[in-house]
């Protein structure tokens, strides 16, 4: 298949395991901080190209094992209370603190899985009588379909559209990764998608303060090898930088438009991710124009946030522990029962794991 076979040749695939193996002398840990990165890396087996020396961690870049529960059980509160709610098809099945969408779809609340938030809109216009309210969760990636959506809902003056808000930024949270101090990372594999929107710009702390190598890469075997290959040869010639390997859809700007409609709409703040806390200028807020739209405003009852005291999610987003260090993983924890986020989503570390891991 064009476009595809050319990005998993083995001979090739075969030649950059090589020169890592040959480029990479010493222990490095990396860190690929996409789950769809994660989701490859196991698919196609590389950590067993890789040689013994180099290990390969993964981070907190699945967007829906990062929303908290508090958005999730303010939306099922909202849903109780005969609102519609549109959300996005994987975040159904994630537990709230007693409950998830799943369950309360199935108790009659008006639950509806979208694909983007311009379908939360028709919804919006065909139930003129109804408020209606979409769970906008993601990273840069999706944040400017959100946007355009509220500009539309805006000048077409739809006043029953309401958007609850839980977008994230990724490299303020890369940056409390570094801060922390909790592991010893050597270098970073970059989200492709994210960095589409975003450019290479916002990365350049990684370097620049930390003095770490870091490379946007794309998610075929061979991009990931080649993110791979330059990591280490940074690495090996200690000159930290910011690289693309994914240059047939980054460009070092990003997307000058896309980020456009984002500020048009929002401005940076804090957010919470869930299993690591508050992050400092890691979320968007609403801009004083569009708040009127934000679900967040709502005066509900909602339960107290709660998580199970057995999840490591939040270490498995940090990269702190896997998802094998945990007790629950693959007993209680599983596709069929997710006890954490991480076990729900395609993207979810857990979920990967026990899918593609092999004792």
């Amino acid at each position: 298949m064009k476009f595809i076979d050319e990005f998993r040749d083995r001979e090739i695939a075969r030649a950059l395991a090589l020169r890592i193996r040959e480029t990479s002398t010493r222990p490095v840990q990396l860190m690929e901080v996409c789950g769809t990165h994660t989701v490859s890396i196991f698919r196609h087996g590389i950590r067993g190209m890789l040689p013994e020396q180099m290990k390969l961690l993964s981070g907190p870049g699945c967007p829906v094992c990062v929303t908290p529960n508090h958005d999730i059980d303010l939306a099922i509160a909202l849903s109780r209370q005969g609102l519609i709610i549109a959300t996005f098809g994987d975040m159904m099945r994630v537990p709230g603190s007693t409950s998830s969408f799943q369950k309360e779809k199935a108790e009659g609340r008006d639950i509806r899985i979208v694909s983007s938030a311009l379908e939360a809109l028709k919804i919006a216009t065909e139930n003129p009588a109804k408020q209606v309210v979409f769970l906008a969760i993601g990273f840069e990636t999706t944040s400017p379909t959100v946007a355009v959506a509220i500009l539309k809902t805006r000048a077409e003056r739809i006043g029953n559209l309401f958007f609850l808000n839980s977008q994230k930024r990724v490299p303020p949270a890369i940056r409390a990764l570094l801060e922390s101090r909790q592991l010893k990372i050597d270098g970073f594999i970059l989200p492709g998608h994210v960095s589409v929107i975003i450019g290479e710009g916002p990365y350049q702390f990684i370097s620049q303060e930390f003095g770490l190598p870091a490379v946007i890469t794309g998610f075929e075997p061979l991009d990931i090898l080649q993110g791979i290959w330059m990591l280490a040869k940074q690495i090996e010639e200690n000159r930290p930088s910011i690289e693309i390997q994914y240059r047939r859809a980054v460009r070092p700007e990003g997307n000058p438009l896309a980020m456009s409609r984002i500020y048009e709409v929002f401005e940076n703040g804090g957010a919470l991710w869930r299993g690591i806390g508050g992050i400092p200028d890691s979320g968007y807020l609403f801009r004083k124009p569009f708040g009127e739209m934000d679900a967040g405003n709502f005066h509900v009852q909602v339960e107290p946030t709660a998580e199970h005291p057995g999840c490591l999610c939040g270490e498995v987003l940090q990269g702190i522990k896997t998802p094998l260090d945990c007790r629950l993983f693959q007993t209680v924890c599983h596709p069929e029962n997710p006890i954490g986020p991480c076990m729900v989503s395609l993207e979810g570390t857990c979920f990967t794991y026990y899918k593609f891991h092999q004792p």
